[in-house]
């Protein structure tokens, strides 16, 4: 048997098909046929089945039904819609704005340009509905900026009548321009009524050309789906700040009645300092063509071509810069890229899960604010996770997964000259890809982020359980741990010991201590209203399992002769029957919480009872950050550089845990002493701000950024 699974080991297979091969022999059918087919099924877009049906509908009958909008004093968004004719289409986009739930207040306000068709009466059949009429056809430029000067939000959202907005369309862009200080504009992602890409953000060439960047391709393919800065988003639906936008004097004039002003805007804001984005989490279907046409010979669009020679002019010496028309789009459409870095992890983060994903986010978060553009790959199985991966793509960062991403070997043989960093994440992802890594990516630094010491981790798993394999599977993870720095330009670990530990076994290397990256979330509750213990983890770690049956079997029991009347809550996402088991005698297993702070903002203190493990114990941090005092053993705050009796009480005997827990668990001024030195101690140490300039250090003396 030991033969054969040697053998197997041996056989050239790719990571990717290999981690496939292993859930068919674990028995694992269901997991994989599962993500399988949610990796490889296109997103369904059934609100575009609803715009047709209802375009049919209205085209049918001729006018719209009677719907009424909320207008509130003081919305947050004004979403002007200027029309011209064309009623049967306004109606389907009121119809898809009325079917939007969103989080953000909104007024509707449509600016009728002279319409001679049955515009006007039909939108007397919608209440609340704000209706500016021009005398005169005026056209798109005239209309927008007079709807935006009588707007009340504090956001407008141009948006084409011939358009049907996807669910969360609006809220995705008010949530980049408030997420970003320096956000001027956000766009939306475009798609055609087909279901084809129109619009991934826009290029302007050096001739002033433009150029839909992903037209008529899949929509859901990754390059398309991550905010990033463009040089313009279509007019057809995007947000800008009501103030910028009247600072800044409207749409120019100049291309009266419309074309180039969408990208003049752009330009105009990138001009100010402040950045436009494309958002791909806003969608919209746009049934291009439906209110002007595509004839460039004849009509508005006439005004596509005589307008180019009008931005050419204005904008030349920006377009100076840009490329020729078709060249590098891949590079173009990001053109102010100057630094990239790969992340490659084992899967895709799940901050709300365990800690070492909330450290890879905020690693990535912290190099895009030292301006890497971030591309990640789950290289374990490529799986896109739903609302994680999305998360990351709303802030901006690139996620590869399949089926459009075949090997990471495919990716750096394609993409590997670009990269200026690759950051490889935990001890067996990064063994896999850093020779490959070195081979395809001549130009990048490699950094090796440990997330623990692995084999640290096992070897003390070993003498605890007494296993000689587990010993020798640890002398093996070992050599490939030690083999990965060596090839790696700078390795991160998390602890002083572990540091002091990897100073012996490879020294001269290129070492750097910085400890898990926190946001601190501070105490909101006092002392007198809190009841009960917690513990949080996830399971598929098992220095997790083994900690809460120690203290559920030794610990707690002697807890509970002095607190008869607290409750044990175990949390965390994937708990096996072994610890599901433990639920009565005080104790209650929650299991995976989606919001911790109605825990946190609950209990007195936490528990890390850990008898074996390695690297910052995220637990911890989370506590301390909720300024709730943590009591725990001294493997667990190994490294971290708290003090016993300043930050946390720390024991190691069942009796002397069960001491300090009781201890604050009663006693006011030790709690509340305990409780403020441990935020003091965070913000100071392991704030995301302390994990900015360690990580920035780290680059320079790498000579990836300069000083």
């Amino acid at each position: 048997m030991r033969l054969a699974a040697r053998a197997y080991r041996a056989l050239p297979i790719p990571q990717h098909l290999r981690y496939l091969l292993n859930q068919v022999l674990l028995g694992k059918l269901y997991f994989l046929t599962r993500h399988v087919l949610r990796a490889t099924a296109p997103k369904p877009r059934a609100s575009l089945g609803r715009a047709l049906a209802r375009l049919g509908e209205v085209q049918r009958n001729g006018d719209g039904p009677l719907l009424r909008f909320a207008r509130p004093e003081v919305p947050e968004v004004s979403i002007v819609i200027p029309v011209f004719n064309q009623a049967r289409y306004t109606a389907l986009c009121l119809q898809s704005i009325a079917e939007s739930e969103t989080r953000r207040s909104f007024e509707v306000l449509v600016v009728d340009d002279a319409s001679t068709d049955s515009t006007s009466a039909m939108l007397q059949g919608y209440e609340n509905l704000r209706i500016l009429r021009n005398t005169e056809n005026a056209g798109f430029i005239h209309s927008c900026n007079r709807g935006a000067r009588e707007a009340r939000g504090r956001l407008l959202l141009f948006l084409n009548n011939d358009t049907w907005v996807v669910p969360g369309w609006l809220d995705a862009l008010a949530d980049s321009l408030d997420a970003l200080e320096n956000a001027g504009l956000a766009g939306s992602k475009l798609v055609y009524p087909d279901g084809l890409l129109q619009e991934a953000g826009g290029i302007i060439w050096n001739d002033a050309t433009g150029w839909n960047y992903g037209n008529r391709q899949d929509p859901d393919r990754p390059e398309f789906n991550y905010r990033r800065d463009v040089d313009f988003c279509s007019g057809a639906s995007i947000m800008v700040p009501r103030e910028l936008f009247l600072k800044l004097g409207g749409f120019d004039a100049r291309y009266a009645p419309a074309y180039y002003e969408d990208a003049d805007l752009a330009f105009s804001i990138r001009a100010a300092g402040l950045r436009v984005l494309y958002q791909p989490m806003s969608e919209v279907i746009h049934f291009e063509g439906a209110t002007s046409g595509r004839d460039l010979s004849q009509g508005a669009k006439a005004y596509q071509v005589a307008n180019r020679h009008k931005f050419l002019e204005k904008w030349s010496a920006v377009l100076a810069d840009h490329r020729e028309p078709g060249e590098s789009p891949r590079l173009e459409k990001e053109r102010i890229v100057r630094r990239r870095v790969l992340v490659i992890d084992s899967r895709t983060p799940m901050p709300d899960k365990d800690a070492g994903s909330v450290d890879t986010v905020n690693y990535m978060r912290l190099l895009q604010g030292l301006g890497f553009k971030v591309t990640f790959i789950p290289a374990d199985n490529f799986f896109a996770e739903g609302r994680y991966t999305s998360e990351l793509q709303e802030a901006g960062i690139e996620c590869l997964y399949s089926p459009h991403l075949a090997s990471v070997n495919a990716h750096l043989e394609a993409q590997g000259m670009d990269y200026d960093l690759v950051f490889l994440c935990r001890a067996h992802n990064a063994a896999r890809h850093v020779e490959n890594v070195r081979r395809y990516c001549p130009k990048a630094r490699i950094v090796f982020y440990t997330v623990d010491l692995h084999f640290l981790r096992e070897q003390r798993q070993a003498e605890l359980q007494g296993s000689a394999a587990l010993a020798r599977a640890a002398v093996r993870t070992r050599e490939l741990e030690l083999r990965t720095m060596r090839l790696s330009d700078a390795t991160i670990v998390l602890s002083r010991t572990e540091h002091e530990l990897l100073v012996r076994e490879l020294p001269g290397a290129a070492l750097f201590v910085i400890p898990l990256l926190c946001e601190i979330s501070g105490r909101s509750v006092a002392f007198a209203p809190r009841r009960d213990i917690l513990f949080i983890g996830g399971y598929e770690h098992l220095p997790n399992v083994d900690a809460v049956r120690y203290f559920a079997a030794e610990i707690w029991p002697l807890v509970r002769r002095q607190l008869p009347e607290a409750v044990f809550f175990v949390l965390g996402s994937n708990p096996p029957a072994e610890v599901l088991s433990l639920e009565g005698e005080g104790i209650t297993v929650v299991g995976y919480v989606e919001e911790l702070p109605p825990y946190f903002n609950r209990c007195r203190l936490s528990v890390a009872p850990l008898r074996y493990g390695a690297g910052i114990k995220g637990k911890i941090a989370t506590s301390l950050g909720f300024g709730v005092p943590c009591v725990a053993t001294r493997i667990a705050v190994e490294g971290m550089g708290l003090t016993n009796g300043r930050e946390m009480l720390v024991a190691d005997s069942p009796e002397a845990f069960a001491d300090a827990v009781v201890r604050v668990y009663s006693e006011e001024s030790l709690w509340l002493s305990l409780s403020d030195q441990g935020l003091q101690f965070l913000e100071r140490e392991m704030s995301l701000a302390a994990g900015r300039e360690k990580l920035r250090a780290m680059l320079v003396h790498l000579n990836v950024l300069t000083v």
